[in-house]
């Protein structure tokens, strides 16, 4: 496929893993096309976008009309921090998503990669393969994301369309929500605040965004097909995160381990397996945990610099 091919629409372009698969999409050599409902951000040159909201029937059809790209990236759904796990909004995206998906196949489209999530899995294995874990999610979010998944890959099927279904684990980074977890301990000890969290004994797989962003693009940008997971492979607990937080910014007496409760059905560990990818795709996160806590730390201090 020639670089005058690649043409990619890519949804959730400003949010937190949009905003990052902006380079790695043109670095690959694609024409990046994005769609909103706020006008184009001065901050992101480069991505065409068009004025539309998704979740109004009719807006897919119109902006695919316009564009008519090779490739669509799906990032975009209803994300907002302690909302998104229950809200009916997750229905609301299975049906935009489908509505997108189909008229993306109508427009000629080729090949699309869609962004789903650890919470498809059964949390009680604790380590999540592909092949071999139960996919029992226990959310509206994960139940969604998990059939949207089975919806797009039976229409690909059909549709002659090439589907990959990338399933993100735990993310931070620069442009994080400010109320999630490492945002939120650094935003504290920034302000001199307590930095509060529970007992921090979970075990998870967290990864910084950008590499997120490289592996979901990395696997648009290739033709490996059905589900495949994004992730860092590696066991964490969260405690360990919040204090090398502490350690980087030089203020480890305002950690607060326990200050806040933890869920009463936590699970104690959920780890994606990436043996996949990095087989298939010769792809593997950059960042290590002490350097990417590092660089996030430093995009937060730029931010308040500027804000004075």
């Amino acid at each position: 496929m020639s670089a005058s091919d690649k043409v990619v629409l890519l949804t959730g372009a400003t949010g937190f893993i949009g905003r990052h698969a902006v380079e790695p999409l043109r670095a690959r050599g694609y024409e990046i096309h994005a769609v909103s409902t706020k006008g184009s951000p001065a901050d992101m040159p480069g991505v065409q976008f068009h004025q539309g909201n998704l979740l109004e029937p009719g807006t897919a059809k119109r902006v695919l009309a316009a564009i008519k790209p090779s490739h669509l990236l799906h990032l975009a759904w209803y994300v907002v921090p302690g909302k998104l796990i229950t809200s009916p909004e997750n229905y609301e995206w299975v049906r935009a998503s489908m509505e997108l998906v189909q008229e993306f196949a109508a427009a000629g489209g080729k090949r699309v990669t869609s962004c789903g999530s650890g919470y498809e899995y059964d949390w009680r294995y604790g380590f999540c393969n592909e092949q071999l874990t139960a996919q029992v999610p226990n959310t509206v979010y994960g139940a969604c994301k998990q059939a949207l998944n089975l919806m797009t890959e039976n229409f690909a099927t059909t549709a002659n369309l090439s589907s990959a279904w990338g399933r993100v684990f735990f993310l931070y980074g620069p442009h994080e929500h400010p109320q999630r977890l490492v945002s939120s301990i650094i935003l504290s000890m920034l302000r001199g605040e307590p930095a509060k969290s529970s007992h921090g004994r979970q075990i998870r797989d967290y990864m910084h965004v950008q590499d997120v962003a490289d592996g979901l693009v990395a696997l648009l940008d290739s033709e490996l097909r059905g589900t495949v997971n994004v992730s860092s492979g590696r066991a964490t607990q969260i405690r360990d995160i919040v204090l090398t937080l502490g350690s980087l910014l030089g203020r480890p007496e305002l950690v607060q381990l326990g200050a806040l409760p933890a869920r009463a059905n936590d699970a104690p560990m959920v780890v994606g397996d990436n043996a996949k990818i990095m087989a298939e795709l010769g792809w593997q996160p950059k960042f290590e945990l002490e350097s990417g806590l590092a660089h996030t730390i430093d995009w937060w201090k730029a931010q308040a610099s500027q804000s004075r």
